[in-house]
C-alpha cells in the first residue's frame, strides 16, 4: 500500500513540477519578475494540477502540449516584438512556415522547450507506468486553491492596475481566459439591458486636420524632392536625441550613426505609433488616418473598393502637384496586397524584391538584407535626380523583422541578434545618407527618417508605442532640433504638404509637423493590447483588453513615467473602445466588406515548386473580416502565359492561420488552352476575423491572376452578389 502511494505520489510531483516549478523558474529566468505574474502562475498551475491529476495520460497530454506551446509562443513573441500574443499571432506560431521565415530556423530561447520537452516526458514517463492505477481524489477543499489565488490576482486588478506590461502580469492562458470573460460579460449586460449609457467622446479632434499653428519657414519649403526612409520595427528610443529630450532612463546606444544624423536634423521625440503591422503604419502614415485600433481588416486592403478617399493620400497629392511618385521595398509586394495598395494610393511606380539586380550580402528569408537594399536605393535615387520632374520616394527595409539578420561580426559584438540587426541597419542607413549628401542629394531634397511600427523594448514604459520622426530639409537653420508637442504617423501627410505648401484634402487629419502650437492635442494608439488616449489637456488613460483604465498626468503621449491618478470608473473603457470603434469605420461606415478584387493583369511568375505559403502567395487577400451572418462568394480566374509550362494551382484559406476546408481540389492544373475557373461560396455563421486566402502555383513559367473576387453580402442583399456576376467589383487601377 506504501509502494502505490509513493508511486502516486511521484506521479503527483512530476504534474506539479512541469506546470507550477518550471513556469515560475522561467518567468524568472526570462526577467518578467511581478508578484502577479507569478500569482497568475500559480493560479493556472494548480488549476491544471486539480484539472489533470486523475486524468488518463492520453486525455492530458494534449491540454499539456497546449499548454507548453503557449509557453513558448510567449516567449518568443515578446522577445520578438515586445508583446504578449494575440489569438492572431498564436495562429502564425502554430505555422511551420512562418515560424522558420520569423525564426530563421532557431528560437530565442532555445532552452525553453527544452525545459518544457523535459518535463513532459518526465510526467508522461510516471503517468505511462501507473496508467493501471487510479489516483486517490484530492480533497475538495483544493479547489479553493486555484480559486482564491484568480480571486486575488482580479481583485488586485480591479483596486489598483499594475502598470506593467501584460507579460509581466498574466501567463498567456489566463490572459485569454480573462479576456474571454471580460467579453462574455459585456454580452450578457447586453443581453439582459444593464449596459450603463454613456456619453460618446468626440472624434474631430482626432480627425480633422489642424493647420492654425505657427509656421517654423517664412514660406513654402525650399526642397525640389521628397524622400520618406521607412525602417522595420525601430522605437524611438534607439535616438539619442529622443532619449535626452524624454529624459529616458533606456541607454543603449543601438544606432550611433542615426542618431549623430539626428543631430544634425529635427526630432520629434514626442511620436506615437497608433498600431503594429507595417501596412497599417504605412496607411496611417501615407494617408492621414488611424488604422484600426484593434484586429481587423487593414484599411489599406478597404481602401481598394473606394476611388475617392485614395485620391486624399499623400502620393496621389503629389502626383497631382507634377510629382513623379515612387515606393520601393526590400520584400515581396503581394503579401497584404501591397501590389495592389501603393498604386491605388499614387504611386506611379511600386517595386519590391525583384527590382533589385545587386547580390544580398546575406541570406534573408523575407528579402534584401539592409546594406545590400540601401546600395540598390542609391542606384534609385540617382535615376530619379537625372529626371526633369520633381520625385516622391518611399522606401521600406525588412533587415529588422525577425529573425533579425546580420553578418556574424555584428552578431559576435552583440547580446541577442536583434542588437546585432540593429547595429547592422544602423550603419547601413548611415552609409546611405552619407552617400546622399556626398551626392548631392540633400541640397534639393526632403528627407524623413521614421518607422512602420515599433518591436518595443522590455522594461521601457510605451516603447510599442513608440516611434520617431526625423527630418533633414534644404533649410535646416530654420527647424528646430527638437520638435516638441505630440505627433504621430496620423500627421504624416499632413505635415510633408504643409511643407510643399499644397491644399491639405479635407479627408486628412492630423497636425502639421513643420507648425508650432500653442495648445495640447488628442491622440490615440493600440499596441501590446492596449488602447491608449490623450485628451491633450493633460490626462493620459491606458485601457487593457478587459477594458479596465488606468489614468495618468502625462505632458504628452509619450513619456519615461508618469504620476498615476487612479483608475479610470466603469464608463471611461466604454468611452474609449467606442471613441476607438468610431475610428475604425473612418471608411467603411458599416462593419461588412461588401466587395473586393485581389487580380490584376500583371504576370506572376512561378516558382518550380512551392517554398512557402507566406513568400510564394499569389494575392494579397488576407485578414479579412466576414460579419456573422453573412454570406461569402469566390470567383477566381487563373491562366497560363507560357505554353511551354504548365501551372499547378493551389488554394486554400486559414482562419486565423487555421485551414478552413472549401471542398476544392488539392491540386489544379492550368495551361495556356485550359484556364482555370472556379467560383464557389460559404457561409459565415459566425464572425470571422483575419480570414485570409493563400494562392498558390508551381511549374515555372508566367501566370495572370486576372479574376479574384470576394463579395460578402448579408442575407436578401443580391444585388451586391449579383454584381459580381456583370464584373461591377471595385478595382484597384
Amino acid at each position: 500500500m506504501n509502494n502505490l502511494s509513493d508511486h502516486l505520489t511521484t506521479r503527483f510531483t512530476a504534474l506539479a513540477s512541469l506546470v507550477l516549478v518550471i513556469p515560475l523558474g522561467t518567468r524568472a529566468m526570462l526577467g518578467w519578475s511581478n508578484p502577479l505574474g507569478y500569482l497568475s502562475d500559480l493560479a493556472l498551475g494548480s488549476l491544471l494540477v486539480l484539472l489533470l491529476h486523475r486524468r488518463p495520460w492520453w486525455l492530458a497530454l494534449p491540454v499539456l502540449l497546449a499548454w507548453a506551446a503557449l509557453w513558448v509562443a510567449s516567449a518568443e513573441l515578446v522577445s520578438a516584438v515586445g508583446r504578449l500574443p494575440t489569438t492572431t499571432d498564436l495562429a502564425y506560431l502554430a505555422d511551420p512556415q512562418f515560424m522558420e521565415n520569423s525564426t530563421g530556423g532557431g528560437l530565442a530561447h532555445a532552452w525553453l522547450p527544452w525545459a518544457l520537452g523535459a518535463g513532459l516526458l518526465v510526467w508522461l514517463a510516471s503517468a505511462w507506468h501507473h496508467r493501471t492505477q487510479r489516483s486517490q481524489p484530492l480533497p475538495r477543499k483544493a479547489w479553493a486553491i486555484p480559486l482564491l489565488l484568480f480571486a486575488g490576482h482580479w481583485s488586485s486588478q480591479q483596486l489598483a492596475p499594475a502598470d506593467a506590461e501584460q507579460w509581466r502580469l498574466y501567463n498567456l492562458p489566463h490572459q485569454l481566459l480573462s479576456a474571454a470573460a471580460g467579453d462574455l460579460r459585456r454580452h450578457v449586460q447586453g443581453w439582459t439591458g444593464q449596459t450603463q449609457t454613456f456619453t460618446p467622446l468626440a472624434s474631430s479632434g482626432l480627425t480633422q486636420s489642424d493647420l492654425h499653428g505657427q509656421r517654423l519657414l517664412a514660406g513654402p519649403g525650399t526642397a525640389r524632392n521628397l524622400l520618406v526612409i521607412t525602417v522595420e520595427g525601430i522605437p524611438g528610443a534607439y535616438l539619442r536625441p529622443n532619449r535626452q529630450a524624454l529624459h529616458s532612463r533606456f541607454d543603449e546606444d543601438l544606432m550611433p550613426r542615426l542618431s549623430q544624423w539626428a543631430e544634425r536634423g529635427m526630432n520629434t521625440p514626442d511620436y506615437v505609433l497608433h498600431t503594429h503591422q507595417t501596412i497599417r503604419g504605412l496607411y496611417a502614415m501615407l494617408c492621414g488616418d488611424y488604422d484600426k485600433l484593434a484586429n481587423g481588416t487593414p484599411k489599406g486592403v478597404e481602401l481598394l473598393t473606394q476611388n475617392q478617399r485614395n485620391q486624399a493620400c499623400l502620393p496621389a497629392q503629389l502626383r497631382q502637384a507634377g510629382f513623379t511618385t515612387h515606393y520601393l521595398q526590400g520584400a515581396g509586394l503581394r503579401f497584404m496586397a501591397k501590389d495592389r495598395i501603393m498604386p491605388h494610393i499614387g504611386f506611379d511606380a511600386v517595386h519590391g524584391q525583384e527590382w533589385f539586380r545587386n547580390k544580398n550580402y546575406l541570406d534573408f528569408l523575407w528579402g534584401k538584407d539592409d546594406r545590400a537594399f540601401f546600395e540598390g536605393a542609391l542606384d534609385y535615387v540617382g535615376q530619379l535626380q537625372k529626371q526633369d520632374k520633381p520625385w516622391m520616394l518611399t522606401l521600406l527595409t525588412v533587415g529588422t523583422h525577425q529573425p533579425y539578420s546580420a553578418p556574424a561580426e555584428y552578431l559576435e559584438r552583440y547580446d541577442t541578434p536583434k542588437q546585432a540587426a540593429v547595429a547592422y541597419l544602423d550603419d547601413a542607413l548611415g552609409a546611405f545618407l552619407d552617400d546622399l549628401e556626398r551626392l548631392g542629394v540633400l541640397k534639393d531634397t526632403l528627407v524623413l527618417v521614421t518607422s512602420d511600427e515599433s518591436h518595443g523594448i522590455d522594461g521601457v514604459r510605451l516603447a510599442s508605442s513608440w516611434g520617431f520622426n526625423l527630418t533633414l530639409a534644404p533649410e535646416q537653420a530654420q527647424l528646430p532640433r527638437i520638435k516638441r508637442g505630440t505627433y504621430g504617423h496620423v500627421d504624416l501627410a499632413t505635415s510633408l504638404l504643409d511643407y510643399f505648401a499644397l491644399p491639405i484634402p479635407m479627408a486628412l487629419g492630423g497636425r502639421s509637423l513643420y507648425r508650432d502650437y500653442d495648445t495640447g492635442r488628442e491622440m490615440i494608439s493600440y499596441t501590446n493590447g492596449m488602447l491608449r488616449y490623450h485628451d491633450g489637456h493633460g490626462v493620459f488613460t491606458e485601457c487593457d483588453f478587459q477594458q479596465h483604465c488606468r489614468r495618468y498626468a502625462s505632458e504628452g503621449f509619450i513619456a519615461d513615467q508618469a504620476r498615476y491618478l487612479g483608475p479610470g470608473d466603469d464608463l471611461l473603457g466604454q468611452q474609449i473602445g467606442a471613441l476607438a470603434a468610431v475610428l475604425d469605420q473612418s471608411l467603411q461606415h458599416t462593419p461588412l466588406n461588401l466587395r473586393y478584387q485581389f487580380g490584376s493583369p500583371s504576370p506572376i511568375r512561378l516558382r518550380k515548386r512551392i517554398h512557402d505559403e507566406w513568400a510564394d502567395n499569389l494575392i494579397g487577400a488576407q485578414y479579412l473580416e466576414m460579419p456573422e451572418g453573412s454570406h461569402t462568394r469566390v470567383r477566381v480566374k487563373v491562366r497560363s502565359l507560357d505554353r511551354k509550362h504548365t501551372a499547378y494551382i493551389q488554394l486554400k484559406a486559414k482562419q486565423l492561420e487555421q485551414d478552413v476546408p472549401l471542398g476544392l481540389p488539392g491540386e489544379m492544373k492550368v495551361t495556356a488552352d485550359e484556364p482555370l475557373e472556379i467560383e464557389f461560396s460559404f457561409d459565415n455563421p459566425t464572425a470571422r476575423k483575419a480570414f485570409s486566402f493563400h494562392l498558390l502555383g508551381y511549374g515555372g513559367g508566367q501566370v495572370e491572376v486576372s479574376d479574384f473576387s470576394v463579395i460578402t453580402a448579408l442575407p436578401g442583399d443580391d444585388d451586391t452578389l449579383d454584381e459580381m456576376a456583370d464584373g461591377h467589383i471595385a478595382h484597384s487601377g
